[in-house]
């Protein structure tokens, strides 16, 4: 998945969604349940209920976007919420792609800039 390298932000919906929706189903529902803007240019992460299937919608200068995986084997390293939206960073959705969950990695220590 080409990710844009920009300081963005990563929206997931915390609560199964239908697979069959596509640009406009999924941009609805970024507008109207996660109560944000769709084509501010910020990833919005979307998963089926058995955690194999994801959905990301972003828009570009150009129009939507849509990234699509689907596992034959496994599911995806994550958890449903009470919550509507989850925000996560970039890397952590890079981690949950490749199927890395995040409790077992340890960041080490970095300094802080002033």
């Amino acid at each position: 998945m080409l990710l844009p390298e920009r300081n963005i932000r990563v929206w997931v919906y915390a609560r199964p969604t239908d697979m069959r929706k596509s640009f406009d189903g999924l941009a609805a529902l970024t507008k109207n349940v996660l109560l944000e803007d769709p084509i501010s240019g910020h990833l919005f992460g979307f998963f089926n209920r058995k955690k194999t299937y994801i959905k990301v919608l972003f828009f570009d200068a150009g129009g939507y976007c849509l990234w699509a995986k689907r596992l034959e084997v496994g599911q995806f390293p994550i958890s449903f919420q009470d919550r509507e939206k989850d925000e996560i960073s970039v890397s952590e959705l890079r981690l949950i792609i490749e199927g890395l969950s995040q409790n077992n990695l340890k960041k080490s220590k970095r300094l802080k800039p002033k």
